[in-house]
């Protein structure tokens, strides 16, 4: 087993499924028996889940909306993803954490740091909704952060596409696949892995990230098992 505790990130596009909005029930029994899988082995499972199948920020602003009014709108979005997961995984077996970074008593933990560290510890999912609870900042950042700060051994940034290219393969079917690349290289090549806010807490606190698609069964058990799973991105090569 390579990593022993991980952060997941999931877009939220990715549990529409073929729905085309929503959540499609079929994506998430299937990322539930992938997450199962792993957990059985003992891996410690944290997961940040983004909202853009509900709602997104820039929706609101081309509806005349605020920016941080829209911003909150899609942090409770992702609320309403992570209970959906929540209560798959659970239906799966496993015991779970819904931790939030907006006060929501009522249905999720607030966000204690050290609270989220027992939970893994004690064989729970921790699912982290409503972003860092302030808006101009997405669900990647969100991802990186709580990684660190639950001291995760690699960031999982699981998509549609099977790793970092040179450049869009749905746009370019010449375009290759890098199996590693160092944080200094996806900058100098202006590749999109992240946005710069995420990206930077990542490369400054040594913290590997591996983009991956999460679509493809088994893909989430080999690349913790060691196996040449989608892309690498850290300090070295």
């Amino acid at each position: 087993m390579k990593f022993k505790r991980i952060l997941l990130k999931l877009s939220g596009e990715a549990l529409m499924g073929d729905e085309g909005y929503g959540i499609d029930p079929k994506r998430l029994a299937q990322y539930a028996k992938e997450i199962k899988r792993i957990h059985d082995q003992g891996v410690e499972v944290a997961i940040v889940i983004g909202g853009g199948n509900i709602f997104r920020g820039i929706q609101a602003e081309a509806a005349g909306i605020d920016r941080v009014q829209g911003d909150y709108m899609g942090m409770l979005a992702t609320v309403i993803n992570g209970m959906a997961v929540q209560g798959v995984l659970e239906n799966h077996g496993m015991f779970t954490r819904l931790m939030s970074g907006i006060n929501m008593e009522q249905v999720c933990e607030p966000f204690i740091r050290r609270r989220a560290i027992r939970h893994l510890e004690k064989g729970r999912v921790v699912i982290f909704g409503a972003g860092i609870g302030n808006p101009y900042f997405t669900t990647d950042s969100t991802a990186s952060l709580r990684a660190i700060e639950i001291e995760a051994d690699v960031v999982l940034k699981g998509t549609r596409v099977d790793g970092v290219y040179t450049s869009d393969p749905e746009k370019n079917a010449d375009a290759t696949r890098y199996s590693n690349i160092t944080f200094q290289e996806v900058y100098e090549k202006g590749l999109n892995v992240m946005d710069m806010t995420a990206f930077t807490l990542c490369q400054e606190n040594n913290l590997p990230i591996i983009v991956f698609d999460m679509n493809k069964a088994g893909n989430l058990y080999d690349l913790i098992n060691g196996e040449n799973v989608g892309t690498l991105i850290n300090s070295e090569k």
